[in-house]
């Protein structure tokens, strides 16, 4: 069922669609931290604190990755971003990821490691431009 034909055909697009869904769900963090969207409790961040700078990297770098632009350096970036925001974050408050809260952040991680490997996919602007 799952032959080289479509292997062939179908790895690149998807590479493409975990970029892009990854990347939203990133933006998506940003834009609650900053900007409050979706709706969050408590007041936004100040803009000049760890909190207000890991928002606006998300919306920056979520950016970035859904469009697919600068994938690869914006992806390797993210990816220790992520590996940092979990050690300070979310170690402290225990071992195991699903307990300390930290699991999205181990993903994000591993994802953007994958992405600054593999780079953007073909529905990307990396691709269109040839980078």
């Amino acid at each position: 069922m799952f032959g080289s034909d479509f292997t062939s055909v179908w790895t690149p697009r998807l590479l493409s669609v975990l970029r892009i869904m990854t990347g939203l769900q990133f933006l998506e963090h940003g834009t609650q931290k900053v900007l409050s969207f979706p709706p969050r409790t408590g007041a936004a961040p100040a803009l000049i604190s760890m909190v207000g700078f890991q928002g606006c990297l998300e919306i920056v770098g979520g950016v970035l990755i859904v469009l697919g632009l600068f994938t690869r350096p914006a992806a390797f970036i993210l990816a220790g971003d992520m590996a940092a925001a979990y050690f300070m974050a979310h170690f402290p408050r225990g071992f195991f990821p699903a307990a300390n809260g930290g699991d999205a952040a181990i993903l994000f991680c591993f994802v953007f490691l994958y992405l600054a490997a593999a780079g953007g996919g073909i529905w990307s602007l990396d691709a269109k431009h040839g980078r």
